[in-house]
């Protein structure tokens, strides 16, 4: 064997060694297990989980944690018992600390919770229509101080516009590079926050100035969707199961909830607005929007617009519902879609 072939396999074998199925991590002699194996749950049930012991080795205590809270554990039986009831819905690991033979194990289950019980059906009525301009591919819709915020997305179209409801005339606009894609904004302290699809930052602009002022970086969410705040905080969609609560000052992504409604998660909310304490959240490519709990992810309420896009213009470019506005000062609520040549004043009506 030549020395070009010997060492081709010694270069193959040590890759095999060094990145192959991390042999050199020691996996567990325990598992959990959760109520017969059910691993799906509402809002106000309970979940017994239990420690599984194969080998039967010597346990000397269990510690269970579930959101980052310590539980009671009943260490005759190394299980514990979750009474589901003031907990964040969606993916829900569930992990336990194992103390034995002079070691610690860490296990970890995870659960699905779901809200109990089933979003209230809503439509709409339509109060007044207002001009909208049909080369918008609308993407972020605020109201601040009675006058209208919009943020345009497509490469080499993006921009950040301030404009008059009533005219549909623009004020002021900024034009992004073309390497971004422009998508939902909020206003916040002074200043507005407006995403970017998969550029991974945001941008930052001083409200008074109407001037760019900086960036910020994304952190685990891997594209901008949407963006609201609830006066505090800030809230971004990103196309997942996930809306992640954003720190005020630092912009980092320091939370998340998980939208539920009581059959399952919802992902690819879109455009976000903050409405009397609640987020409301349009479905990309859907014709609804959903009505979101922000402190534990309860879908608690699902507005059909269908119908609404008919009474647009019908053009080549006209694409689906996006946008979503609430004027705190009027109460009034406003949606309107990219390309759409109307923004329409809305009344939601229980079903």
């Amino acid at each position: 064997m030549n020395n070009f072939k010997l060492l081709t396999i010694l270069i193959l074998s040590i890759s095999f060694f060094s990145c192959g199925s991390n042999s050199d991590k020691k996996s567990s002699d325990f598992s959990l297990r959760t109520s017969e194996n059910k691993k799906e749950f509402q809002l106000g049930e309970e979940v017994q989980v239990s420690v599984l012991n194969p080998k039967n080795k010597n346990i000397d205590s269990v510690s269970f944690y579930f959101e980052g809270e310590k539980l009671q554990a009943e260490n005759g039986n190394f299980r514990t018992t979750i009474n589901l009831n003031d907990y964040k819905l969606g993916n829900q690991p569930i992990e336990a600390h194992i103390f034995t033979e002079g070691e610690k194990q860490e296990v970890s289950s995870t659960i699905k919770l779901f809200n109990d019980t089933a979003p209230v059906s809503y439509t709409y009525e339509i109060v007044n229509s207002y001009p909208h301009d049909p080369e918008a591919y609308t993407q972020g819709l605020e109201f601040y101080n009675d006058t209208l915020y919009e943020s345009i997305g497509q490469y080499g179209k993006s921009n950040l516009r301030k404009t008059d409801l009533e005219t549909g005339k623009v004020y002021n606009q900024i034009n992004l590079d073309d390497q971004y894609f422009g998508e939902g904004i909020t206003i916040l302290n002074g200043n507005i926050y407006q995403l970017t699809w998969r550029e991974g930052e945001g941008l930052v602009y001083d409200l008074n100035k109407f001037e760019e002022t900086g960036t910020f970086a994304y952190n685990e969410s891997k594209e901008g969707w949407g963006l609201t705040n609830d006066g505090e905080k800030l809230y971004k969609s990103d196309g997942t199961e996930k809306i992640w609560i954003l720190d005020p000052e630092t912009l980092t992504e320091t939370d998340f909830i998980q939208p539920a409604h009581h059959r399952g998660l919802s992902s690819k909310l879109n455009e976000l607005e903050w409405v009397e304490g609640k987020i409301y959240a349009n479905t990309y490519q859907k014709d609804g929007v959903a009505i979101i709990n922000p402190e534990n992810g309860a879908i608690e309420g699902l507005i059909d617009f269908r119908g609404l896009r008919d009474k647009v213009t019908q053009h080549d470019k006209l694409d689906v519902l996006n946008g979503i506005a609430y004027n705190p000062n009027s109460q009034k609520l406003y949606v309107t879609g990219k390309n759409w040549d109307k923004i329409f004043e809305v009344n939601i009506i229980e079903k």
